[in-house]
């Protein structure tokens, strides 16, 4: 092959050391593997969010933790200074053990939490009504170029926009300030992904990075009618960039 497209590997998170050697095969073959492997590498982890915010990226609040034995949970409500939290691993994808808690469901909750995140790296982040009240936005970039977004609703008496949670999607245009900061936050990408999805939540009168979608986004092609296009184009301007090397 001459290109090998990561699209969708939806349980890559349940071996990612598996994956990554497949994709480190790949990468050693002639064929070029786009996204290249080490943003892949990068983007696995969402420890990537602090290298952005030390960039000057405005990210969710986080706490970072790699045992909930030598971090209570408690903590968390008051450093935030809130009465709800979202516990979630650091390599996840379709919100896999991901937990909206109360104080009160933490403390009832606690040996079961401990089990799952005995021995895994995870992140503590205040919940952020907005996502209930407006959504999650969604921008896609494909060659570096903007290409569309989207609004993500959770369904009613959830808090996961995933469309298998029942999300709900929204082709949307992004306020001015929103895409700047997309556009702004892509450019940090290196090397250049073919495609990147970017997803941010509103809080208070600013956006806040959410997490960057490099290895397994959808990228929902149906909900912009030049979007496949595109993306097409911005794969033949990669390849032909890479045949000049």
């Amino acid at each position: 092959f001459d290109a090998v497209v990561i699209r969708s590997p939806w349980d890559y998170q349940q071996d990612p050391q598996d994956f990554l050697r497949v994709l480190q095969r790949i990468d050693q073959s002639s064929a070029q593997l786009l996204n290249p492997l080490s943003i892949v590498q990068w983007n696995i982890d969402k420890r990537y969010l602090q290298e952005l915010q030390d960039q000057g990226a405005a990210i969710t609040p986080t706490l970072w933790g790699s045992s909930l034995e030598s971090t209570p949970l408690q903590t968390a409500f008051d450093h935030f200074a809130t009465d709800e939290i979202i516990i979630k691993p650091v390599i996840s994808a379709n919100a896999d053990n991901t937990f909206r808690l109360t104080r009160e469901q933490a403390r009832l909750r606690e040996d079961e939490l401990q089990r799952i995140f005995l021995r895994q790296n995870f992140m503590l982040q205040p919940f952020i009504n907005s996502i209930i009240d407006e959504g999650e936005f969604s921008l896609f970039f494909f060659g570096g170029d903007y290409s569309h977004a989207i609004l993500k609703t959770p369904a009613a008496g959830d808090f996961r926009v995933q469309e298998e949670h029942g999300g709900q999607l929204k082709k949307i245009e992004p306020e001015p300030a929103l895409l700047q900061q997309a556009s702004d936050i892509n450019r940090l990408l290196s090397p250049p992904p073919l495609y990147s999805r970017l997803d941010f939540v509103r809080i208070e009168n600013r956006f806040a990075i959410m997490e960057i979608e490099l290895i397994e986004p959808s990228l929902y092609f149906n909900m912009d009618d030049g979007a496949a296009a595109r993306f097409a184009q911005a794969f033949d301007r990669v390849m032909q960039e890479i045949g000049k090397k």
